[in-house]
């Protein structure tokens, strides 16, 4: 089983900066997935990146775990990014 779990400590080593997104659609789950999914309304750290796959940007919930296919990983439509906070 292979899982995916990234911390905010690991998200700030490649880029010295967090994105704060609101989930504005936690509908239509798929059915294969497994680990955690988000709650509407409520606010995640989150990281943003392209994916190799379908070649969009997706939504990596920070601290989420999930198995493949979709590990951590949401469609952009789910979320809206609040902001931006750069750490020093």
């Amino acid at each position: 089983m292979e899982v995916a779990n990234h911390t905010i400590a690991e998200a700030t080593t490649t880029a010295p900066y967090l994105d704060y997104a609101v989930c504005r659609d936690a509908s239509n789950r798929p059915a294969n997935h497994v680990g955690d999914w988000p709650v509407e309304g409520v606010i995640y750290t989150v990281r943003v990146a392209e994916s190799r796959v379908e070649g969009i940007p997706l939504i990596h919930v920070l601290g989420f775990e999930g198995e493949a296919p979709y590990f951590n990983a949401f469609a952009p439509h789910r979320f809206e990014i609040l902001e931006r906070v750069w750490l020093n």
